[in-house]
C-alpha cells in the first residue's frame, strides 16, 4: 500500500478512536452470532452495545437461504450499527471456506486438500475471487478463510481443510488471499482470514481438550524451531499478501492454549512478522483458557486478541472486559491497539463509504463463470494413483459402463463438511452435478451407463468397464477425528464384485487418504478425487480423456493407519503412495 494511503488510514483511525468511549471501544472488539438476537436480546443491542461484528456460524442462515434473504438480513443488522452514536459499520463474517458454502445454490469448490493437489497458485487466486464475489452478493464482507494449517496426521478431522503436509504448498496457495481481498475496498472484495494460528495441524494424537475428539483442539508438542519451520511459513506468506485478519487456533503449544500465548500472538505475529490487521478468536475459544471467566478474558486480550468471537454471551464479555480495564488488569493501550486494528480494516475495505449490500454480483452467484472455475479445479485436483494396462482414459463411444459405490451419486458426500451446514450432510444438499451425472453427460448416445450402488457379482458382469466411487460421508472438525479409515463395508463389497467381474476404475471421494491396501491389487485404476464440490463433471472430463491428470499427492497415502503419522522425511518411510506421487496418461 502506498505511504500516502497508509498515512490517510492512520489519520482516520486516530481521529475516530479519539472520539470513542471505553464502552464503544469494547463493543468494536465484540463479535456475536446472528442467532443471539431474539426476544431476550433484541436486534437493537447491536446499536446499544456498539457491536463491531456479527457472524453466521456453519448452517446459520436466514429463512429461505437465498442471496436476497442474506442481503436483507445483513442490511437490517447494519442499519442498527449505523444508528449508533458514531455510526461505525459492522463487518459480517461467514465460513466461506470452499466457496460460499453456507448458501444454497453457491458454487462449491474442492476443499483445500484437493487444491493442494493442483499446486496451482493462479487457480487458487481465481477461486478466491469467485468466492469473494458470491460472498459480496449476499451482503457479507468477511470470510474465515484460508486455513493454512499444515496437516501432519490424516487421523485429524480437519485434514481436508489443509492444503497438504508440507508448508510450501500452503505458502504458495496463500494466493487465494489475493482473490478474496483483491484491491481492498473495490466491489467484490472481502476480508480474508489466515487460520488457525499456529500449529493446529501438528497436534499429538490423544491430547485433545475435548473428550469427544482425538486430535482436534489438541496439543502441538514441538520445539519452537520446528513450529517455525513447519507451521509458521504459510502465515508469513499471508502477511506478505496483506491478509486482514488472523484467527487463533483452539490447539495448544506445549501445554499452553494458543489463545493465551502472548509470545506468539504479540511478539511473533504482530511485532516480528509485522501483521497489521486484527486477530480474531475462534468460537467460544477463550473459554478454553484455564481459569475463571475474568481470567480468560484478560489473559486472551493481554495476549494479543483484538476481537473476541463470543457467539451468544456478548453482554457478559463486554461487562467483564470493561471491569478488567477499570481494575487495571487490561491496559487502556491494549484496548486502543485492538480497536485501531479493527477500524483500520473497516476503513481499508471501504465499509464506512459502502456499508450496505449490493446486488452487483447477484447474477454471478452460482453462475456459469464461477462453476467453470470450479470444474477446472476439480480437473486439476484429481490424482491418478494406478493405471494398470492403460485402462484410463475411458472410451466414451459405444461403451457399456457400470457405475457403483456409495459416493457416485451423492452430492452431499461429494461436497463434504462445511456445506450448507457445519457438518455437511449426505444427499442432494445444494445445486450441482454428481460424478454419475457427469459420466452420463460425457458418454455418447450409443453408450449405456447403469448405476447400482452395491451390485452383486452377477450384476457386475458383461460391462466394458466398471467405475466404483467410494469414500467418506461428511464431517467437520473434531467430529471427523478417526483412529482408522478403511472403506465402508458396502464400498468394499462393490469393489470386490465389480473388480472381480470386469475392468474397474476406483475413485476415492474423501477428505484424506483411505486405507485401500488390501484391495488395491484388484483395481485396474485408482483415482483420488478428494472432496470435489458441486462440479462432478470435472471428474468425468478427466476419466474420459478430455483433460489429462495433473494432480500430485499433497499428503502421504499410507498403507495402514498404524503407520500414522507418516511423512516423506521419516526413517523407514514406506507408504502405499508417497507424497508428491501422481501419474499421467
Amino acid at each position: 500500500m502506498e505511504a500516502s494511503l497508509e498515512a490517510k488510514l492512520d489519520r482516520r483511525v486516530r481521529d475516530l478512536l479519539a472520539q470513542m468511549t471505553l464502552d464503544e471501544k469494547i463493543g468494536q472488539m465484540t463479535q456475536a452470532e446472528r442467532l443471539a438476537f431474539n426476544d431476550q436480546n433484541p436486534v437493537t443491542d447491536i446499536r446499544d452495545y456498539g457491536l463491531g461484528s456479527l457472524l453466521s456460524g456453519g448452517g446459520s442462515t436466514p429463512a429461505g437461504n437465498t442471496p436476497e434473504a442474506w442481503r436483507k438480513m445483513v442490511d437490517e443488522f447494519q442499519k442498527q450499527a449505523l444508528s449508533s452514536r458514531l455510526g461505525i459499520p459492522l463487518v459480517y463474517g461467514v465460513d466461506a471456506v470452499h466457496g460460499h458454502n453456507n448458501v444454497y445454490g453457491a458454487t462449491v469448490f474442492p476443499h483445500n486438500i484437493g487444491l493442494g493437489a493442483t499446486r496451482n497458485p493462479n487457480l487458487a487466486r481465481l477461486i478466491g475471487r469467485a468466492t469473494a464475489e458470491e460472498v459480496s452478493a449476499t451482503g457479507a464482507q468477511w470470510t474465515f478463510s484460508p486455513c493454512l494449517c499444515v496437516a501432519q496426521d490424516e487421523r485429524w478431522g480437519r485434514t481436508y481443510e489443509s492444503f497438504g503436509e508440507e508448508p510450501e504448498i500452503a505458502s504458495s496457495l496463500a494466493s487465494i488471499i489475493d482473490g478474496y481481498q483483491g484491491n481492498p475496498g473495490r466491489p467484490g472484495t472481502v476480508l480474508a482470514t489466515a487460520k488457525h494460528f499456529v500449529g493446529d495441524g501438528g497436534t499429538k494424537f490423544g491430547t485433545s481438550t475435548n473428550p469427544n475428539y482425538l486430535l482436534d483442539q489438541g496439543d502441538t508438542q514441538v520445539s519452537e524451531e520446528e513450529l517455525r519451520e513447519r507451521h509458521l511459513p504459510p502465515f508469513k506468506a499471508a502477511i506478505k499478501r496483506g491478509v486482514s485478519t488472523v484467527m487463533v487456533s483452539y490447539s495448544s503449544w506445549n501445554g499452553t492454549k494458543m489463545h493465551g500465548q502472548k509470545y506468539l500472538l504479540t511478539d511473533v505475529l504482530k511485532k516480528e512478522l509485522g501483521f497489521k490487521g486484527f486477530i480474531i478468536s475462534d468460537w467460544h475459544a477463550i473459554e478454553q483458557i484455564p481459569g475463571d471467566y475474568a481470567y480468560q478474558v484478560r489473559t486472551g486480550i493481554n495476549a494479543g486478541l483484538d476481537m473476541i468471537m463470543v457467539p451468544f454471551e456478548y453482554k457478559k464479555f463486554i461487562a467483564t472486559l470493561k471491569a478488567e480495564v477499570l481494575a487495571g488488569n487490561v491496559p487502556q493501550s491494549r484496548i486502543d491497539d485492538a480497536v485501531s486494528r479493527i477500524l483500520r480494516e473497516k476503513f481499508r475495505f471501504g465499509l464506512f463509504e459502502h456499508p450496505y449490500s449490493s446486488d452487483r454480483y447477484a447474477d454471478e452467484f452460482g453462475g456459469k463463470a464461477h462453476r467453470a472455475v470450479a470444474r477446472k479445479a476439480v480437473q486439476e485436483s484429481l490424482v491418478l494413483l494406478k493405471n494398470e494396462g492403460g485402462v484410463l482414459p475411458l472410451d466414451a463411444h459405444r461403451t457399456r459402463v457400470l457405475v457403483a459405490g456409495t459416493n457416485a451419486d451423492d452430492l452431499g458426500n461429494q461436497t463434504g463438511g462445511w456445506t450448507i451446514t457445519w457438518q455437511g450432510k449426505s444427499g442432494k444438499n445444494t445445486v450441482g452435478t454428481t460424478i454419475l451425472e457427469g459420466i452420463r453427460q460425457t458418454v455418447d448416445t450409443r453408450s449405456t451407463v447403469d448405476y447400482v450402488k452395491t451390485p452383486t457379482a452377477e450384476q457386475s458382469a458383461g460391462y466394458d468397464v466398471g467405475i466404483v466411487v467410494v469414500g467418506e460421508t461428511p464431517y467437520a472438525e473434531g467430529v471427523g477425528d478417526r483412529k482408522d479409515f478403511p472403506l465402508k463395508a458396502e464400498d468394499q463389497t462393490a469393489v470386490d464384485n465389480v473388480c472381480g467381474a470386469t475392468k474397474c476404475v476406483v475413485i476415492v471421494v474423501s477428505g484424506r487418504p483411505l486405507i485401500v491396501t488390501d484391495r488395491v491389487n484388484k483395481m485396474n485404476a485408482l483415482v483420488a478425487a478428494w472432496l470435489p464440490g458441486t462440479e462432478g463433471q470435472g471428474v468425468a472430463d478427466v476419466l474420459f480423456g478430455h483433460r489429462n491428470f495433473k494432480g500430485k499427492l499433497p499428503i502421504t497415502w499410507p498403507k495402514a493407519a498404524a503407520q500414522l503419522p507418516s511423512h516423506k522425511d521419516d526413517a523407514g518411510y514406506d507408504p502405499l503412495f508417497p507424497y508428491g506421487f501422481g501419474l499421467k496418461y
